[in-house]
């Protein structure tokens, strides 16, 4: 039986999401620190010191685009009835379909 998501708790999932793109972010920064070093002839410019902060400014970002999304999302379900999903039991065989 089809179940619909009617509605995100914008705040909630705001903060998740935020919490999520800073982890991802702070993954990525070897690789922008790199970049940022050889990519310039002054190995000391200021790229290397903000990439630690793109991180935070990343969750941040996600934190605010998520909250409207999830706010456009509430409106635009309470129109059309949100997304119907198909939930199932999580047994051994989940995933796979049936023979």
């Amino acid at each position: 039986m089809p179940q619909r998501i009617i509605r995100f708790s914008v705040g909630q999932t705001a903060k998740v999401l935020g919490i999520v793109y800073t982890l991802v972010g702070i993954v990525f920064v070897p690789f922008f620190v790199m970049a940022a070093k050889f990519g310039s002839a002054n190995p000391n410019a200021p790229a290397v010191r903000v990439a630690f902060f793109l991180p935070f400014l990343y969750g941040l970002l996600g934190l605010v685009v998520t909250a409207i999304a999830c706010a456009v999302y509430n409106l635009v379900a309470s129109w059309v009835g949100g997304i119907e999903v198909e939930l199932g039991d999580a047994g051994p065989s989940a995933g796979r379909p049936s023979p």
